[in-house]
């Protein structure tokens, strides 16, 4: 029998605590969720903000949030990394990594996506921004680029990096008890920790930080990002 959120060890810090309920758990949600709203409320929100707190000599890199329209509306396309890898194993992330000398973050994230799920570049079609990410572990600057897709794509992984292929109804993601929130340190220097725990992986991270965002937007609740 699968474990609900699957095999990940989260590595949590010696303090930590329960956080804040979901932001859109006070809001009456959408029964469906489908691909045009979706792009439509990206473009309407214009670029993506640059993080709030600078970071010297982070490097660049860009993902994709691809969706397309399945049974139970706007799907996302998630990865989840090896098992074998040094850094980040086991971990479920969009598709995409370190941006070439000269690309924009549109061609990092396509070129990414299309190395490591063979996702057809001809087919994406790039709609916007969400607000960039600095992390701090692996000292980057993400930019989230959300795309629409026409249809079901077929992938498959494109590297032994690629464990696993997944992708997920954002219905799905707004469903009670799969979102929670962690304080992780002392205060008041703790930050915001932000899980989704689905049936068999778990999602969490920057990637995690991602989804909440977009899903703000979709529901129209505040954005819990304690200034990301």
């Amino acid at each position: 029998m699968t474990r609900a959120g699957g095999a990940q060890v989260i590595p949590r810090p010696p303090v930590w605590r329960p956080g804040r309920p979901a932001p859109w758990t006070d809001t009456p949600l959408p029964r469906r969720l489908d691909t045009r709203t979706v792009a439509d409320l990206v473009v309407a929100r214009g670029p993506g903000r640059s993080p709030t707190v600078s970071m010297e000599r982070a490097r660049h890199s860009a993902v994709l949030i691809a969706l397309f329209d399945g049974p139970d509306g706007a799907e996302v396309i998630l990865t989840r990394r090896a098992w074998h890898l040094s850094s980040h194993k086991g971990e479920v992330s969009f598709p995409g990594g370190r941006t070439d000398p000269g690309e924009t973050p549109v061609d990092t994230a396509l070129r990414e996506a299309y190395e490591e799920v063979l996702l057809d570049p001809s087919i994406v079609h790039p709609v916007g921004e969400l607000d960039h990410l600095a992390t701090v572990v692996s000292r980057s600057h993400i930019v989230p680029v959300v795309a629409t897709l026409p249809h079901r794509p077929r992938l498959e992984a494109g590297t032994d990096e690629v464990d696993r292929i997944l992708t997920v109804p954002l219905i799905e993601l707004l469903a009670p008890d799969v979102f929670r929130e962690e304080r992780w340190g002392a205060p008041p220097l703790d930050r915001p920790v932000y899980f989704f725990t689905l049936d068999d992986e778990t999602v969490w991270g920057a990637t995690a930080r991602m989804l909440v965002q977009l899903l703000c937007l979709v529901t129209g609740t505040e954005d819990a990002g304690d200034g990301w």
